[in-house]
């Protein structure tokens, strides 16, 4: 899948990730009302990976419905990412993505850097239940809750987001993280600090989906430093029913789902298994 927040904001550019193979598309994070996020810079590049802080920058939901309108019946999964800082903020949104199109939500509990969303609200499980069962009481379509990484026990979080029906768990979310300008001795980001994604936070991620998958009895998707094939079958091994795909879209170009696919497919060929599924967990000892 695409995830959150890379190339999923218009039209023109979900249906460009589609044509390079994407299995599943999942929007940039939408609000209810336009927010311009964080005053640049936004991005900072390292060695192994990306750090940012946009703020959640977004057209609002209702702005954003013409963008899902113009993507009438895609032929993979749509997947509306959306962020609150109540239950029924997040239920009213549900409810619009599913009437625009949406074929499923992601909820965003796990963004590192806006300051009364993402993981300040998605860190305690008591909030988890209470904005799941809520979305939950309001759309029909599955509801996926994206962890953070940054909390003392992401496996709590997750069990609290089975407990209250939610259909996936997806972790995870990025690493805060700062740089510094060594010139002019200050952060070097807006935002002073930001979320880190790229090959660094990879077993960070494989270890979220490691110890999440052994405990919850729902699908976990795998996100975080996804870059080749093998990184993809890893996940896997560690229990990831799917994946997303972010700053390796930067890294290696929007051909990258297909690539790793192949990438896949070889690794596959040269150990003898037949079945993507006989891999899932095996690791788990």
């Amino acid at each position: 899948m695409l995830a959150s927040g890379i190339m999923g904001e218009d039209a023109g550019s979900i249906r460009r990730i589609i044509s390079c193979g994407a299995g599943a598309i999942v929007t940039k994070s939408i609000g209810l009302t336009p927010r311009d996020g964080y005053p640049n810079p936004t991005v900072v590049e390292t060695p192994h990976g990306l750090i940012n802080a946009m703020g959640l920058p977004n057209p609002g939901i209702h702005l954003f419905r013409a963008e899902l309108e113009n993507l009438t019946h895609p032929h993979v999964p749509l997947i509306g990412s959306i962020f609150g800082a109540t239950p029924e903020e997040f239920s009213s949104l549900a409810q619009k993505m599913n009437k625009y199109g949406a074929h499923a939500v992601e909820l965003n509990l796990s963004c590192p850097h806006a300051q009364g969303y993402g993981s300040e609200i998605g860190a305690d499980p008591e909030n988890i239940t209470k904005i799941v069962r809520q979305v939950k009481h309001t759309i029909d379509i599955p509801v996926f809750v994206k962890l953070s990484p940054n909390v003392t026990d992401i496996v709590q979080l997750a069990v609290a987001a089975q407990e209250a029906h939610a259909d996936a768990i997806v972790a995870i979310n990025t690493v805060k993280a700062m740089a510094i300008n060594l010139e002019t001795r200050t952060p070097v980001l807006a935002n002073k600090s930001g979320g880190y994604s790229g090959e660094a936070i990879k077993p960070i991620g494989v270890r979220c989906v490691y110890d999440i998958s052994k405990t919850v009895k729902i699908p976990v998707i795998g996100v975080g430093g996804i870059t080749t094939g093998e990184d993809v079958i890893e996940y896997i091994m560690a229990g990831a029913t799917a994946v997303q795909i972010g700053t390796a879209v930067y890294e290696r170009g929007v051909d990258v789902f297909t690539t790793i696919t192949k990438e896949m497919g070889k690794w596959m060929t040269q150990h003898h298994v037949k079945n993507i599924l006989d891999l899932r967990g095996v690791a788990h000892l």
